[in-house]
């Protein structure tokens, strides 16, 4: 079956805020490996020229493949045959603790590469009053049978 091509183009409305933690931030670091104080010390990061701990530069897959986008049962995508193709992120600032952040998702392309399906998924993840932060690509390919 193939995903449903309906899609493409379609905008999803925002997801529920969702609040950056200095808690969250430090254990995403923490399961990547990356020791940096900027992800771990306050101090640190305003050092650095930020008002607080910073996340990770792929930190924002974490509120973006929550998204509604993915959970329509009418997309039609078999999620026990999909793999990760790739995933991209264009900043506009650091996301920091203490953001308060919605996504909303835009599917972009659906197409078909010889017996797979590829969704691309674009994301705008901004504060909840409506600054930027960064936009996130995301690829899904649906192994075909």
């Amino acid at each position: 079956m193939a995903i449903n091509r309906d899609f493409i183009g379609r905008t999803f409305p925002p997801t529920e805020p969702y609040e950056v933690s200095r808690v969250k931030i430090r254990e995403f670091a923490d399961a990547i490996g990356d020791p940096s104080p900027l992800y771990r010390d306050a101090e640190a990061a305003k050092a650095a020229g930020h008002p607080d701990v910073i996340a990770p530069p792929t930190f924002p897959i974490v509120v973006s493949l929550g998204n509604p986008a993915l959970a329509d049962p009418e997309l039609g995508i078999n999620y026990a045959m999909v793999v990760h193709g790739e995933q991209r992120f264009a900043y506009t600032r650091p996301m920091r603790a203490g953001d308060v952040v919605t996504c909303t998702s835009t599917i972009t392309e659906i197409k078909s590469i010889g017996n797979n399906e590829k969704l691309t998924v674009e994301t705008d993840i901004a504060t909840v009053e409506g600054e930027l932060i960064c936009k996130t690509y995301n690829t899904l390919v649906e192994r075909g049978a």
